[in-house]
């Protein structure tokens, strides 16, 4: 079969290869042990060797690699099983590629139209094997395995498994690496040794490839502060991206809540397959790449030639096909641009397709690979032999590539990007600040305005050569004019067409019109941010200083907020907005700012910053690569995340002058985030000197502040009274001026072969270890303010917290729509960002209960939730928890039955009807000759949760996160808690008749299956009748007729009712008097009973119980 070309070494390797055939560009290898012959003794240990191996992992016996003459470097395109599958191979590359290979005039082109070529034919043969993408009845076998070793529920869904080596120390084991929704898992028995382990997605740190002395290439997990190392795959990258895709899966859905409503095959975790996740994979790079609307997915890919009319010159590529796009790449990405087609020529005798753009441009792509059926894919789209009832995936509304195509009109120069709104609002500005507060005078020739005009005069040739709007070619000439600074007339148009913002405002016409329309007025947290801020948005503008500029920043900013709750405001938006409309007008400055916040800088603007955080790690792993003197003279790289933080949420214009800023924005919307991680090292590169001769932080902070200061653009026609003033004119006088222009050529051409793949693998990379950061340092919080309150110690309460927030996870896994997500808010305080409902409480504290045989736990869990449930809002969090388990763990025999009393008052106590094993025995109720008739109330006890909806929350709580926050209701909370003094036993309220039967129906079922169970069940049973007989004799004393100075005596016992009726009525009516007992008197009792009380005492194996709960979380 066809390999995706890998650089292979072949230093040692023809001790395990024979070649067999070769020529100048290719060669065909045989692997010592296979075919005729046997090679020896070498052949002999190499075959050994490969049959050991389990047969996923076996090598393929002969291969295909390819090098050219000038070049010591091999690559590895073709491997197969038998001789006469790699002569298939071969002979096609004898017959095809070799008469092509002679007309090109270095070996890297050759090299990379072979790559090119094998590329596409894996793309092909990937077409016809999708169907049988995995073997059945193999998987299975596997899905069988994985049940039976692991005990997942069964909702739990398999999504593929590989053999591979899991290495222990030095120490390889073989076995099974199974990859599900939710966990990593591995299997391995060999020689009566057992390896096995599981974890989930959402707790892993780190997930990288690795490599050291004795493994060559492995995937390194890092998690629960344990490293695992997985080897010996036989597509080791397949595998690393899979699990890149699973865990990043994991972490949108469980700590970002996100949905994906958009993204079928990611919707429902009970049906994720490996398929689903690389075609996600894909169509979130081939949006990111061509900066295209989220609804756009990649649905067929040609290889092909295209003729660039500027070069005179066939350049090799690839053909993207979207529902409403056509799109091209270059081979290696310099040219590529994207097109909304209207007329298609297909040309048979060359196997071409001629496009015909708006604008009178026609485009030839030759050599296509099934080239009638990308024209007729093409046609079908352009509505010219569509089906009525063809509707694109993206628009539910019927929206098809046609409608696209009337939207851009016919014009040559495609000037007229932006689409109006269908009904306009008179309030939304229709003008870009900056030519209503700096109109620019046509007939001012002062040098700069010149300068301008010849920057103008550049990008117009540019448009005649390379096109112009949506077919515009993007080639290193474009960067090269980016880098130069974009003219003031056309940077609005320019950032509108990197971006992509153009093609989410084309198919979304009069969208922002209604956002505003329906946002006017409201009042939230958001819009109280927005308001706090508006007039600290570039004060020093004078688009700013008037009722204008205002305005409308405050339309953007609230409409954003509306359509986007999750993000709602974040502080630096308001500066980015007023950026955006200085150059664009008021609806194209709210889709730029949808294309930042949605599509370029993910998770940036969010109360954790996340994205910012991120993008922070990246830039201190490529401080590390790139400037290894800094590195080494800096002891705490968290510094240059402290003092870059500005840099990435503003993307420079916090502290770079305007007219300066908005040239590093052009870079951005072209290059995305590369650019500013590239200034950034050019930044710190240009202060090195000074910066290695720092003696603390605060003088390296001093230094920049001060260069961002002396930043100028020499070319900028703005006058002074747009341009931000310096902070010290003195500081800035004494500081060398630093050009902008220059400064973005210095990092393009140091650093501008960072490829924007690799940034996004560091994204990738980075982004668990920030969350894990983050996660971490709430649980170090929490497990902090906890402590004081528990006797547990510091590694059980690690453990405690592990097992919590797992269940907390555990009703999110297997569902999209979980309302235990709603709990989830990392903006609340750090004890109440993960919170257990009912239903989820129940289990886990069925699980670690000291009594672990007791009957009726469900009555029992249920009253400990809500006696725990201190502020009644249907919700326990960690420490309420802990508290709880502290008094059951440690707590003296009144503590503990003092819990077990408060569980059956009010509100804690609801009646619930449970089956007990200790009144299933006659035996035992001969003791209660006294209540023979109390206990016919067992069975008329009813379940009383008509109130309790659905997802076991009693009394659900106001929305967390949104709306303003009750700051008097958070105080006085807080000041309750200061004031609590420890509760008296006399303070506690009287349990009565219904609440008492219940209560000694808990002290049964706590000791089933206890050994001492008769003694305990003969103890209980006389303390009862005690109990009962004092309760009798008060009553008789409270007779008619009694003497009232016989009624101090029986006090104790006496209920508190209405005094008894008068001595005309009948003695049988004060049987149907409520009578209750004290708390002091129950405890007196049982303290009578010694047995009881060593029940109570007995100390609790609290390791035993956690190790316990680990093993049997996952299976409840």
């Amino acid at each position: 079969m066809w390999l995706k070309p890998e650089e292979v070494l072949l230093k040692n390797a023809f001790k395990l290869w024979v070649t067999e055939s070769s020529n100048d560009y290719f060669v065909l290898q045989r692997r010592r042990g296979y075919g005729d012959g046997g090679g020896g003794l070498t052949g002999l240990l190499v075959g050994t060797l490969d049959t050991v191996l389990d047969s996923t992992a076996k090598v393929a016996p002969f291969r295909i690699l390819h090098q050219t003459p000038d070049s010591q470097v091999y690559w590895s395109i073709a491997c197969g099983a038998t001789k006469e599958e790699i002569n298939q191979h071969w002979e096609w590359l004898q017959q095809n590629i070799m008469r092509t290979l002679s007309v090109f005039d270095s070996s890297e082109d050759i090299t990379s139209f072979v790559q090119g070529k094998i590329r596409g034919l894996i793309a092909e043969e990937g077409k016809a094997s999708l169907v049988q993408e995995d073997d059945p009845e193999k998987f299975r076998e596997a899905l069988l395995r994985f049940e039976k070793w692991f005990g997942l529920p069964e909702k739990e869904k398999l999504v593929t498994y590989y053999s591979c080596s899991y290495w222990r120390g030095r120490v390889p084991c073989q076995g099974w690496l199974y990859l599900s929704t939710n966990f990593l898992g591995f299997y391995s028995y060999l020689l009566g040794s057992e390896v096995k382990f599981i974890v989930s997605w959402d707790e892993i740190w780190k997930l990288e490839k690795s490599s050291n002395v004795i493994l060559a290439e492995s995937i390194h997990v890092a998690a629960g502060g344990e490293d695992h190392y997985f080897s010996m795959f036989l597509h080791l990258n397949e595998t690393f991206l899979l699990m890149e895709q699973l865990a990043d899966y994991a972490v949108r859905r469980l700590f970002d809540k996100e949905t994906f409503s958009q993204e079928p095959t990611l919707a429902d975790p009970l049906q994720i397959t490996k398929r689903g996740l690389e075609t996600h994979a894909r169509n979130e790079q081939f949006r990111a790449f061509f900066r295209l609307p989220r609804e756009e997915n990649l649905l067929e890919v040609y290889e092909s030639f295209l003729w660039v009319p500027f070069s005179h010159f066939n350049t090799l590529g690839k053909i993207c096909l979207s529902e409403n796009y056509l799109c091209f790449a270059s081979q290696d990405g310099s040219q590529c641009y994207v097109i909304v087609v209207s007329v298609e020529k297909p040309d048979s005798s060359s196997r071409a397709v001629t496009v015909c753009v708006r604008g009178k441009k026609a485009l030839r792509f030759s050599e296509v690979r099934d080239y009638e059926r990308l024209a007729y894919g093409i046609r079908r789209r352009c509505g010219a032999a569509a089906s009525p009832l063809h509707v694109t995936a993206g628009e539910a509304s019927g929206h098809s590539c046609h409608a696209l195509i009337e939207h851009f009109e016919d014009n040559p120069e495609e000037e007229a990007l932006m689409v109006g709104q269908k009904s306009s609002s008179k309030a939304v500005s229709t003008e870009a600040l900056m030519t209503v507060f700096h109109p620019q005078d046509a007939e001012n020739l002062d040098p700069k305005m010149l300068k301008e005009k010849m920057k103008e005069q550049s990008w117009n040739i540019h448009f005649s050569e390379y096109g112009r709007g949506m077919s515009m070619f993007r080639t290193k000439k474009t960067r090269d004019l980016i880098v130069r600074g974009v003219p003031e007339s056309l940077r609005g148009e320019l950032w509108l067409l990197f971006s992509g913002a153009v093609n989410d405002m084309a198919t979304h016409p009069g969208y922002y019109s209604e956002l505003v329309e329906q946002s006017l007025g409201t009042s939230t947290l958001a819009t109280d941010e927005i308001e706090r801020d508006l007039h600290r948005s570039l004060p020093e503008h004078p688009a700013f200083q008037s009722d204008t500029g205002i305005s409308a920043l405050r339309r953007v900013l609230t409409a954003y907020a509306y359509r986007n709750p999750k993000i709602g405001y974040c502080q630096a938006m308001n500066i980015l907005t007023s950026v955006l409309l200085l150059y664009a007008k008021e609806e194209e400055a709210f889709w730029l700012l949808v294309a930042v916040c949605e599509r370029m800088l993910p998770d940036y603007f969010n109360r954790r910053i996340i994205g910012a955080l991120v993008d922070q790690a990246v830039f201190e792993e490529l401080i590390r690569e790139q400037l290894p003197q800094l590195t080494e003279h800096t002891t705490d790289m968290t510094f240059f995340s402290s003092v870059s933080l500005s840099w990435f949420l503003t993307l420079f214009i916090s502290v770079l002058p305007i007219e300066s800023a908005v040239n590093v924005v052009d870079c951005f919307f072209y290059d995305g985030i590369k650019a500013i991680l590239q200034l950034g090292l050019a930044v710190l590169d240009y202060n090195m000197d000074q910066l290695l001769s720092c003696r603390d932080d605060a003088e390296a902070v001093t230094i920049l502040n001060r260069f961002f200061d002396s930043v100028t653009n020499k070319d900028s026609p703005l006058p002074p009274t747009v341009q931000q003033a310096p902070m010290s004119n003195n500081d800035r006088a004494s500081h060398p001026k630093v050009d902008i222009t220059d400064l973005i050529r210095e990092a393009y051409e140091k650093y501008g072969d960072i490829r924007s793949e690799e940034v996004e693998s560091m994204r990738r990379r980075n982004k668990l270890y920030v969350i894990q950061t983050l996660e971490d340092t709430t649980r170090q919080n929490v497990l902090r303010v906890v402590s004081q309150e528990v006797k547990f110690t510091a590694a059980h309460l690690n453990d405690l917290y592990g097992l919590f927030k797992r269940q907390h996870f555990l009703s999110c896994y297997w569902t999209m729509s979980s309302p235990t997500l709603l709990h989830h808010d990392p903006s609340l305080p750090y004890l109440e960002q993960y919170q257990l409902g009912h239903s989820q409480f129940c289990s886990l504290f069925s699980l670690l209960a000291p009594w672990a045989h007791c009957g009726g736990r469900e009555a029992l869990s249920l009253w400990a939730f809500h006696l725990l449930d201190e502020n009644q809002d249907g919700l326990v969090n960690f420490k309420e928890f802990c508290c709880g388990l502290d008094v059951l763990y440690s707590g003296t025999f009144t503590d503990k039955l003092k819990f077990l009393f408060k569980m059956h008052l009010s509100p804690a106590f609801s009646e619930v009807e449970t089956e007990s094993p200790g009144f299933s025995k006659s035996n035992k109720l001969s003791h209660f000759s006294p209540l023979s008739e109390d206990f016919s109330h067992f069975s008329r006890l009813t379940v009383s949760s008509a109130d309790a909806p659905e997802d076991g929350v009693i009394r659900r709580s106001p929305e967390r996160g949104r709306g303003k926050v009750d700051l008097q209701a958070y105080l006085k909370q807080w000041q309750d808690e200061l004031l609590k003094k420890e509760e008296s036993i006399k303070d506690l309220p009287r349990i009565n008749q219904c609440q008492f039967i219940h209560f000694s129906k808990t002290l049964y079922n706590l000791f089933h299956g206890d050994p001492e169970e008769e003694s305990l069940y003969r103890s209980v049973a006389s303390v009862t009748s005690l109990l009962l007989r004092m309760e009798e004799v008060g009553r008789r004393l409270q007779e008619p007729g009694t003497p009232t100075e016989t009624a101090p005596h029986s006090g104790e016992a006496s209920s508190d009712t209405p005094s008894p009726p008068g001595p005309q009525e009948p003695t049988s009516h004060l049987q149907e008097v409520e009578w209750s007992f004290a708390f002091e008197q129950i405890l007196a009792s049982l303290l009578n009973e010694p047995i009881l009380v060593r029940f109570f005492e007995k100390p609790v194996d609290v390791q035993a119980r956690l190790e316990h709960a680990k093993s049997a979380q996952l299976k409840v």
